[in-house]
């Protein structure tokens, strides 16, 4: 089962290495992984999609995750109100007849051309990796030279208030 895995760590060097060689000690398959600084500067957030075999599987990856050192806190967000984005770049083979059929496959994805040379453009789509998967399947009869995809990057949602957080009010005194 895929999971999507957050972790706020220590912006240091050698932290990514660390966080990889545990989980290939461990044999989990880390489907993909985005790492960049968050609103502090000495804080990196992790966005990895896992595959794990079980439950079990995936409180054991929390638990050794959270032993390292430079781990501050780890979550397991696939089940939680998120916000989760994908980048991909496609560089598609097209002659200058094919552009327009090809603005046209792309316009519904709120994709865009980002260069064009005489024998290729390359289009930049952000979004859902379904969104992602759907627009790649629909190019590939056109010959994708090359793809590169950053992996997801999610967090929560904001503050969602839950049922008993609610005030109650009556009209009754």
């Amino acid at each position: 089962m895929k999971r999507i895995i957050t972790a706020t760590v220590q912006n240091r060097s050698g932290v990514l290495n660390r966080i990889t060689g545990l989980m290939q000690k461990r044999q989990f398959n880390i489907e993909s992984i985005s790492v960049g600084r968050t609103e502090v500067d000495s804080i990196s957030r992790m966005t990895l999609v896992v595959d794990v075999e079980d439950n079990q599987k995936l409180e054991q990856l929390t638990k050794q995750l959270n032993k390292q050192i430079d781990v501050l806190k780890v979550s397991d967000i696939t089940d939680k109100a998120i916000v989760a984005r994908e980048l991909a770049l496609v560089k598609v083979l097209s002659s200058s007849q094919l552009r327009s059929e090809i603005q046209g496959i792309i316009e519904p994805f709120r994709a865009s051309i980002i260069d064009v040379s005489k024998d290729s453009l390359t289009v930049q789509v952000t979004g859902k990796p379904d969104k992602i998967e759907a627009l790649i399947d629909l190019l590939r009869p056109y010959g994708i030279k090359e793809l590169a995809r950053t992996g997801v990057t999610a967090f929560l949602r904001g503050h969602q208030p839950q049922v008993t957080e609610l005030t109650s009010y009556s009209l009754l005194k």
